[in-house]
């Protein structure tokens, strides 16, 4: 900010920035370009050279990673009238630089809030889920350009990718697995899990576990989907599809053969002992055991 009288107040952020670095800042007039040409110069180069057409990438993590081999490639050359590559001149440089500090700066706008009875972190008129668990503590929140980041005392409880629209919820369905489980019958008309987007599998796995277990196959399939919370999405998939395939139709099987995909062993699921399987015992026919049926017939005479 320019004050009255000519002189700059700094942001705390800003200040923050300053003091973790250990630089001083030097200002130009406002509106004065040729003041700092340099700069000036370099973001020209960079956008006629590195973003022209316009790029197109899925996150911001692509796109700085490919700014930044742009400008590796850039430090092999050599600017006119200097005998010197571009990366060779920049080591001399570093070298007469003070080492950076361990840790980089928290580049973020840095909040406090308070978990609601809802499991949710209110930032800028958006509200962010964190696990219930949490429910009613004091928090703190880094909000980045990308990436809001929740975080108790020392410990990060969740990541949201950052929404810049207006009274919005942003769920993660992870968070309330917990409670879900401990409340089933809310499983259908549960906010959090409403267009989560889970492979063909998953549903299929639903299904056979309804079908044969009923409300306790409903529980189980929710314990089998807190196995996201150790596990990727990937490797349960594919424990699920395996189980399927054998048709071993519950939470214990689909654990085993995603911790046998991990440990890169063989399942040894014991198909005959399993439960919930259909089972078909046939027996030979004997004449003596149509005999207890006229017993019986007997002495209801």
């Amino acid at each position: 900010m320019i004050l009255p009288d000519g002189t700059r107040q700094r942001a705390t952020l800003f200040s923050a920035f300053l003091s973790h670095y250990v630089i001083r800042d030097r200002y130009a007039r406002p509106g004065k370009g040729n003041e700092k040409g340099n700069v000036e110069g370099l973001v020209g180069y960079c956008r006629r050279n590195f973003m022209v057409p316009i790029p197109k990438f899925p996150t911001w993590e692509a796109f700085n990673l490919w700014l930044e081999e742009q400008c590796r490639k850039r430090q092999q050359d050599k600017v006119r009238g200097q005998s010197e590559t571009i990366g060779e001149r920049l080591q001399r440089d570093l070298a007469a630089m003070q080492p950076l500090p361990a840790t980089p700066f928290e580049a973020c706008d840095q909040k406090g809030g308070r978990v609601s009875s809802q499991s949710l972190v209110r930032y800028r008129t958006n509200d962010y889920s964190v696990p219930v668990a949490w429910g009613h503590q004091e928090v703190w929140i880094r909000a980045y350009v990308d990436e809001v980041v929740i975080g108790c005392r020392s410990e990060v409880i969740a990541r949201h990718p950052r929404c810049y629209a207006r009274e919005e919820v942003v769920f993660d369905p992870l968070h309330y697995l917990p409670l879900i489980e401990q409340k089933i019958n809310a499983f259908d008309q549960a906010a959090p899990l409403q267009g989560w987007d889970l492979p063909e599998a998953f549903t299929t796995l639903q299904r056979l576990m309804e079908g044969r277990m009923h409300k306790h196959g409903r529980r189980e399939y929710v314990q089998v989907l807190r196995l996201l919370e150790t596990f990727t999405l990937a490797d349960l998939q594919a424990a699920v599809e395996q189980a399927i395939d054998l048709g071993a139709i519950g939470f214990d099987a689909v654990k085993h053969l995603v911790l046998c995909r991990i440990e890169r062993v063989p399942p040894r699921l014991d198909l005959d002992v399993y439960p919930f399987l259909p089972r078909t015992t046939v027996e030979k026919t004997f004449a003596r055991a149509y005999l207890s049926l006229l017993s019986d017939r007997q002495e209801a005479a």
